[in-house]
Parts: C-alpha cells; structure tokens; sequence
C-alpha cells in the first residue's frame, strides 16, 4: 500500500491530499529517509510522521485493506512515540500564553498603561 493511502487509513490525516502533501514536504520518512508519496510501505517499516511539532514515531504491524475505524488503528500500527515529545509541546503552549494573542486587535487602554508602567520603572523614571 502507498504511505499516503496508509496514512489516510489509520487515521493520521483526514484526507489522502494532506497526506499527500506532508510525504512531498518531507514530513513523512520511512526507515530514517524522506519518501515519496507513492512510496510502498510493508510491515515492519518504521515511520516517523511529523504533525503539529510532533514526531510520531510508528512501527506497521499490518496493511489495512481500506480506511479503518478510529478503535481499529492500533491493530495495523504500534505508537512508539516518547512522552517527551507531547510533554515539549506542552511547554511550548504554556509559553504562548504570555504573548497576546494574535487577532486580538489593538492594545487596551488597561494594556497601554501595563506596558508604560513596565517601561518606565526599567528606566528609573515615574509616571505622573
């Protein structure tokens, strides 16, 4: 089976093209190189699939024969993937929160003030 197919069989993405398009990106490897998207794969291959910052590393137990239900997935793929991967993106969504958000418009006058009160207390000047 192509790896595209096979992805979009097991549930990693929700149409064949996106599969399609993370294989041609070089996002998908298998046995440690990028691949094609035609690319046949077999069991026992090892794949790592990049999605969301996150390398999934996968193992193919067996090829499905079409597009299977979410509870099915673990019977032709075993999930090798360390937990330090999710934890790294945790941190990374505990980080963003500082930032204001994007699309959240201009600045409030409340905001305005908290910005002007940080400046100037790093130059040692007091606002009036």
């Amino acid at each position: 089976m192509r790896i595209d197919k096979f992805l979009w069989c097991t549930r990693y993405y929700k149409t064949r093209n996106q599969a399609t398009e993370a294989c041609k990106k070089g996002h998908i490897r298998i046995n440690g190189q990028p691949v094609k998207p035609s690319r046949e794969v077999f069991p026992t291959d090892k794949l790592i699939v990049r999605k969301n910052q996150i390398a999934y590393q996968l193992t193919v137990l067996d090829i499905p024969p079409n597009r299977v239900g979410a509870k099915l997935v673990d019977i032709y793929r075993h999930d090798t993937t360390p937990k330090e991967a999710f934890e790294h993106v945790e941190l990374l969504k505990h980080a963003k929160e500082h930032y204001r958000k994007k699309g959240a418009g201009r600045p409030t006058k409340k905001d305005r003030r908290d910005i002007e009160g940080y400046v100037n207390t790093d130059t040692g000047h007091e606002t009036e």
